[in-house]
């Protein structure tokens, strides 16, 4: 559940690795390459981005290793200081912020995990979690009552006097999740939080996830480099190539419409039925017959129903309302690969 104001804005956003990076920036011809800027000695880990992340969404960036995702996403919590640009945090100028004012800011506002579960192995679950807290200098009696809270929320009751070394990765992995929400962030950074478990447990971690964004509905911004793991979890996608956003939309809109080559690329084994949604295919004004079936329902789901129907244009509606109607034709070339 999203709405249109931005939490984040980032606009023209730059940051250089090398000697005086701001002198080069100011003095660099327009339209230079990341290999011409390396060649001139120099990394642009972020290459002009512009994008904002709306109160509520969840925004996954991936890319390849060295893409500029990682960057990017330390940029915008300020770990990074910038070579150009600007990025607002509701609406305030993060570069103006004092040291002061900008641990405050992460403290009260924001919520990261890392790929590395980064846990105190002399600390309990319960300890681990409340930890941020304790360092925040709240009341012994209040931490545990809220980090007791959130241990909960992941699922962990019973494990709270449990050592690090006690639990398995994934288990592990939640203590990472609950420690960080235990701020109450209103945005929430994660960086490749699930790379290092196997892939049931992954999977179980992504349902976890999923279940925890429904009931907290957190502004998120989630870095990954597997696309099948954007797809599941993202209301919108920024791939990243060379430290700029090749392109950024919903999963269905980059897998029915590539921006570039290396987005095709990207997307060209992913099966588009179970992406692409009616409310995508459905044109306004398009008029349907029978009984309309729901936007958010998955081409793959509508298998049966697009073979045994005979209508060219099926009705869809929205949260009750019609927006439109879907061709039956267009659906069936998705389901079986045809761009029809």
């Amino acid at each position: 559940m999203t709405d249109s104001a931005p939490v984040i804005s980032a606009k023209n956003v730059w940051k250089i690795f090398g000697n005086d990076p701001e002198g080069y920036l100011k003095k660099m011809p327009a339209g230079r390459s990341f290999d011409d800027i390396r060649s001139d000695g120099y990394i642009a880990g972020v290459k002009d981005v512009s994008i904002e992340v709306s109160r509520g969404e969840m925004l996954v960036i991936m890319g390849l290793s060295g893409s500029g995702k990682s960057t990017l996403v330390r940029c915008f919590s300020r770990l990074h200081e910038i070579t150009g640009g600007t990025i607002e945090v509701e609406g305030q100028d993060i570069m103006s912020l004092s040291e002061k004012e900008l641990i405050e800011l992460r403290r009260k506002k924001m919520g990261m995990v890392f790929q590395s579960f980064g846990l105190l192995p002399h600390r309990t679950v319960l300890e681990n979690v409340a930890f941020p807290l304790e360092m925040r200098g709240q009341d012994k009696h209040e931490r545990r009552e809220r980090a007791l809270e959130v241990i909960k929320l992941v699922g962990l009751e019973g494990r709270e006097e449990y050592f690090p070394r006690e639990l398995s990765g994934g288990q592990q992995q939640r203590v990472g999740i609950a420690r960080s929400l235990a701020i109450e962030p209103d945005i929430w950074f994660l960086d490749e939080p699930f790379s290092a478990l196997d892939p049931l447990i992954r999977r179980e971690m992504q349902d976890e996830f999923l279940r925890l964004q429904q009931l907290l509905n957190k502004t998120i911004v989630f870095i990954t480099h597997d696309f099948d793991e954007a797809l599941r979890l993202a209301d919108r996608i920024a791939i990243m190539k060379d430290g700029a956003v090749e392109q950024c939309g919903t999963p269905d809109q980059i897998v029915l419409h590539p921006a570039t080559e290396y987005v095709r690329k990207f997307t060209e084994e992913i099966d588009k039925a179970r992406v692409v949604l009616a409310g995508t295919l459905a044109e306004d004004g398009l008029v349907g017959d029978g009984a309309p079936i729901d936007a958010g329902a998955s081409v793959h789901s509508l298998a049966k129903l697009l073979v045994q129907d005979t209508r060219d244009a099926i009705p869809v509606h929205k949260d009750g309302a019609l927006i439109g109607a879907m061709r039956r034709e267009t659906a069936l070339g998705i389901l079986v690969g045809a761009d029809l």
